[in-house]
């Protein structure tokens, strides 16, 4: 049987899944020819990540497809309820990339209360000449231990963020429509752990006491942040997106940052992807990264072997 990873799979993923007797097929094939190649090449499992959409009408054009797999955790580009009407099985891997993305919110955090975005902008252009009136600028900088980090989404994700946020020595508050508690155990390297509950509280608390926002839910279709919710943060908050593009009303985004509302953005989703809008793509309180946040080896490793795993359970 043959797999067609349209969207890249690791190298541990491949090895598993020939050593289970399957063929790997890595080609990358352009959406519109998609339907074609699986049916000439009689491709049983297709697998995606966020580039390739799985829609009805491959899903119908396509008998021979048996698994239908998401590396990663959202599958808003799937069709998964139909795809699962027809007979097919639908696989995701939603616990491998959690660490990687959750560690992405922060390197987003440290650089925005750092300057670091901004200062690894201009420091190659103006470094050599106005050294001291770049250190002047970016000399206001802020800690994270003590301040409040909120949380919209304490699910796989938003608990590994929870537990750096906690290991950072900051407050930890979240709210999350189908989670009441959570306990997280923050880890230490010598086999120590501290076990932490958290409580799920309302949002708009959330919004009032938070001075750093994270996003981790999926995607909406309406924005869960926007100008009124805005208007409820902290003079001076921050906010990370590194769930999904449209979560975040950019536009009124944009304003709250213009205007001094807001400190900074990090943003690693957007809402008009792969063209984000150059309002935000070039406006100096945003620190940028093009959706990366599973995007490590150690997760792309996860993935790939939680993947063959599940299909091997099911085919074989």
């Amino acid at each position: 049987m043959k797999v067609l990873a349209n969207d890249g799979i690791s190298k541990s993923g491949i090895k598993a899944l020939e050593a289970g007797g399957f063929e790997v097929i890595t080609t990358t094939v352009a959406q519109e020819q998609l339907i074609n190649y699986i049916n000439q090449h009689d491709v049983s499992v297709l697998l995606v990540r966020s580039a390739t959409t799985v829609r009805k009408d491959l899903i119908d054009a396509c008998s021979c497809i048996k698994i239908i797999g998401r590396g990663g955790v959202g599958m808003d580009n799937i069709d998964v309820e139909y795809a699962k009407s027809k007979g097919i099985h639908v696989i995701n891997t939603p616990a491998a990339s959690s660490q990687s993305v959750a560690e992405l919110v922060f390197a987003h955090l440290f650089s925005g209360i750092r300057f670091l975005h901004d200062a690894n902008r201009n420091m190659p252009l103006d470094g050599d000449t106005k050294f001291g009136a770049l250190k002047k600028a970016y000399a206001k900088g802020i800690e994270l231990r003590g301040k409040t980090l909120g949380i919209v989404g304490i699910g796989r994700i938003g608990q590994e963020v929870a537990k750096i946020g906690l290991g950072l020595g900051m407050k930890v508050i979240a709210t999350d429509k189908f989670i009441d508690e959570v306990e997280v155990s923050v880890d230490i390297f010598n086999g120590q752990s501290l076990k932490v509950k958290i409580k799920s509280i309302d949002f708009d608390s959330v919004l009032r006491e938070s001075d750093f926002i994270t996003l981790h839910v999926p995607a909406q279709k309406e924005f869960v942040i926007g100008a009124a919710e805005i208007e409820k943060m902290k003079d001076g908050a921050a906010i990370i997106n590194a769930a999904r593009g449209g979560v975040i009303d950019e536009v009124a985004l944009i304003e709250a940052l213009d205007s001094g509302k807001l400190s900074f953005a990090g943003l690693d989703t957007f809402e008009n992807e792969p063209t984000p809008a150059v309002k935000v793509l070039m406006n100096e309180k945003v620190s940028l990264t093009p959706h990366i946040g599973a995007a490590t080896n150690e997760a792309q490793d996860r993935i790939g072997t939680e993947l063959a795993a599940q299909i091997i359970s099911i085919l074989k």
